[in-house]
């Protein structure tokens, strides 16, 4: 009787055959394009089960399994009271990061526009999807001559363990552990919890707030309005 051939083996994630589908070489666009139009589609998945998908830029994704995601349910969507308004100066910060460095308002100033993204807790849903979600619109930063910060009133070690189990960011992670929330506080957007809300503060290269959304803690933020509000700024 005739052998019947076994189809053929193939990596994870490689196409049958020998022939590279040509959809490859524009699926990175394609993904960018999908982002900007339906911001859910830029973010891993939050729910309950399965794993949580992030990588940065040119290096391989990683998982953090859903066993370690903490599930804090549904909170109230704000709880604090603003302190500062668009036009007006933003309040200096000097922060440790997660490399073992310091990020300033100062050392941007005249140079670059910064982007801050406060994340209300390491190893929770929503936080582990959005922060991930920005790897793939780093041209977007970089399109508007600007600079994401991530923080998180977290403390570094923990921080650190939470970024490289999502298998690393581009932007620097820094903590506003201590004096506690001091940043937060300044801004308005320390919860009586003792948390950060989940908050992107727009400031211009002059050092000027152009845009505040004190986001609801339960949902990320929308990154075509984020792409929109940077499109606005001076050049």
């Amino acid at each position: 009787m005739p052998q019947i051939p076994a189809p053929p083996v193939t990596a994870p994630g490689r196409s049958i055959g020998r022939r590279p589908a040509p959809l490859l070489a524009v699926a990175p666009i394609l993904v960018l394009l999908l982002a900007l139009a339906c911001p859910a589609l830029a973010q891993p998945p939050v729910s309950g089960t399965g794993t949580f998908t992030a990588a940065a830029p040119g290096k391989s994704p990683g998982t953090i399994p859903a066993k370690l995601i903490w599930q804090p349910g549904t909170l109230p969507a704000t709880d604090s009271v603003l302190l500062v308004k668009v036009g007006e100066p933003a309040p200096a910060f000097d922060l440790p990061t997660i490399d073992g460095g310091r990020v300033t308002l100062a050392g941007f100033k005249g140079k670059k526009n910064v982007v801050l993204s406060f994340v209300p807790a390491a190893w929770t849903p929503v936080c582990s999807g959005q922060w991930p979600g920005y790897n793939i619109a780093k041209e977007v930063f970089d399109k508007h001559d600007a600079v994401l910060v991530g923080i998180s009133v977290d403390n570094l070690p923990t921080l650190s363990a939470w970024v490289t189990e999502m298998g690393g960011l581009w932007f620097p992670v820094a903590s506003d552990f201590w004096p506690h929330g001091e940043l937060a506080r300044k801004l308005g957007i320390l919860r009586s919890t003792g948390m950060a809300e989940r908050a992107v503060v727009v400031i211009d290269k002059a050092g000027i707030i152009r845009y505040i959304d004190v986001h609801d803690i339960n949902t990320r933020p929308d990154l075509g309005q984020l792409a929109a509000e940077l499109a606005k700024l001076p050049r």
